[in-house]
């Protein structure tokens, strides 16, 4: 079975293996990863002139606004390899970019098959970036960096999933457990709303 569509957005804290997870159900689903620090860096390698904007911003050391980021955001989505379906990485990221992508997916006539929440406890988040921080040599995930981090995603990106789960469209994942066993889970959640890969 295909899908006419899969259109995912994956949410969960730092540490939570969003990343890793992503790439597989995009793998399998055969569609792109849209991930908001991919998009800034394919902008300012291109030197688009959206990329000199994000370039500008970064280097001052500041946060690319919401506007911004739903511009680059509408931009990807727009794109050929994603009009079949995307997995959203990184955005929305608070309640004001939600509003921004239920724009760009209505003018698009479409809207999001499933949210994917990586429910990992706060102390595992924190276990699993120090030790990345440790086998890459990371120098800015110290302990206090990690939990500034960890306190704008509870503050900002979690109270997001409230607006989803008012659509219905939530699934929450247990995060914690071997990368198969956590893959196997999403699957299996996807499967239940009729949402079977092109390729597992």
């Amino acid at each position: 079975m295909t899908n006419s569509s899969a259109r995912f957005l994956i949410v969960g804290p730092q540490g939570s293996g969003k990343g890793t997870q992503g790439v597989r159900i995009a793998d399998a689903f055969g569609i792109p990863v849209v991930s908001t620090g991919d998009i800034f860096r394919a902008n300012i390698k291109q030197g688009t002139d959206l990329g000199k904007k994000v370039q500008a911003i970064t280097a001052a050391g500041d946060l690319v606004s919401d506007e911004l980021t739903g511009e680059l955001v509408s931009d990807r989505l727009s794109q050929e390899d994603a009009a079949a379906g995307f997995l959203l990485d990184g955005y929305p990221r608070n309640r004001a970019q939600v509003g921004h992508l239920d724009e760009i997916l209505s003018d698009q006539g479409v809207a999001l098959d499933a949210v994917i929440a990586l429910d990992v406890p706060r102390e595992e988040s924190i276990a699993r970036i120090a030790l990345r921080a440790q086998e890459q040599g990371r120098e800015d995930d110290t302990p206090e960096a990690i939990a500034h981090r960890l306190e704008i995603y509870e503050r900002e990106t979690a109270p997001i999933l409230a607006v989803y789960e008012e659509r219905g469209v939530v699934d929450t994942i247990d995060g914690v457990g071997t990368l198969d066993e956590i893959t196997e889970r999403i699957f299996a959640a996807l499967a239940a709303r009729g949402l079977a890969p092109v390729a597992v």
